[in-house]
């Protein structure tokens, strides 16, 4: 088998390369090891996508080293390819997909990233592109928005970027319009939301356990509607909602709508965006569906 890592050279504060050659230089397989360093953004996507196209019949295993957006820019790129697998060395700010999997530390050990055992794992399917681990939009879109345009200015994010996310949030993203239908049934009759998320896996937004019943293999999205509250209610079922006891908490038992579904559609007025895997897109109309067992992912025992 051959073993590519897809460095994000821009990921994380550590040299990552460096760490990542040693680790190979020591390995049994280091002759079946290849790096390859992302240019831009969207770069690992169109490098994985290309190589499978080219060898078809390779079995490759492609790492993805960096955060989550270089994790979802690998798995769109290796769908498709029956002989290939994902996995990941989680050296972003988030790492949220991994969570569901028991954590970052465990996929930190190179050698056991290349011995790793494959699982079949579901995507989410949004027009041409994949979602590994959650579509969301209403709240979490308006803050993540607010934090890009600030990076765009400033070069960098960070916790002011991220305070100044939340009150944008709080003063302008309390009542998102928007229909929800899953499986064709409509969750929000009145066209309104706080937020809603759709998950294959359990976190988002680096510490928030948005969907804590998924299973990255069911063949089933998570949906998750909260409808619009009162901000001082906001802050008061932020506790459970970053815990991941939502669903269960009888004392919101009024304002969530939670589904499992096979298909998700989304109406709602122009200049509407939501989030891919951190990355936001600005469509008004969309559907949201599962494609089961679509990749091989190797997870370290």
């Amino acid at each position: 088998m051959k073993y590519i890592f897809i460095v994000n050279p821009h990921a994380g504060t550590e040299d990552n390369e460096t760490i990542i050659r040693q680790a190979i230089e020591v390995s049994d397989k280091k002759d079946e090891c290849e790096i390859y360093i992302t240019k831009a953004v969207g770069d690992g996507l169109e490098y994985v996508k290309k190589y499978s196209e080219e060898n078809p019949d390779e079995k490759v295993r492609f790492i993805a080293c960096g955060g989550d957006g270089t994790i979802n820019e690998v798995c769109n790129g290796a769908v498709g390819n029956k002989n290939a697998s994902v996995t990941c060395y989680p050296c972003g700010s988030g790492n949220d997909f991994v969570k569901v999997f028991g954590g970052a530390e465990k996929f930190m050990d190179i050698e056991a990233l290349i011995n790793a055992p494959e699982q079949k794992l579901d995507l989410l399917k949004v027009g041409d592109r994949y979602s590994n681990n959650v579509v969301n939009f209403g709240f979490d879109t308006t803050v993540a928005i607010t934090i890009n345009k600030q990076r765009e200015k400033t070069g960098h994010g960070g916790k002011s970027a991220y305070t100044k996310g939340i009150v944008t949030a709080l003063l302008t993203s309390m009542k998102n319009k928007c229909k929800v239908r899953a499986d064709g049934e409509v969750l929000n009759p009145d066209g309104r939301a706080l937020l809603c998320t759709l998950a294959n896996g359990q976190y988002v937004g680096g510490s928030f356990k948005c969907a804590p019943r998924a299973k990255t293999d069911d063949g089933l999205i998570e949906v998750c509607l909260i409808k619009p509250i009162s901000r001082l209610r906001f802050v008061k079922i932020l506790g459970p909602y970053t815990e991941g006891k939502h669903l269960d908490d009888e004392s919101m038992k009024d304002i969530i709508v939670y589904r499992q579904a096979k298909k998700v559609e989304i109406v709602a007025p122009e200049g509407f965006a939501y989030s891919l895997d951190g990355e936001v897109i600005y469509e008004n109309r969309f559907t949201v569906e599962i494609a089961e067992h679509a990749i091989n992912f190797a997870v370290p025992e």
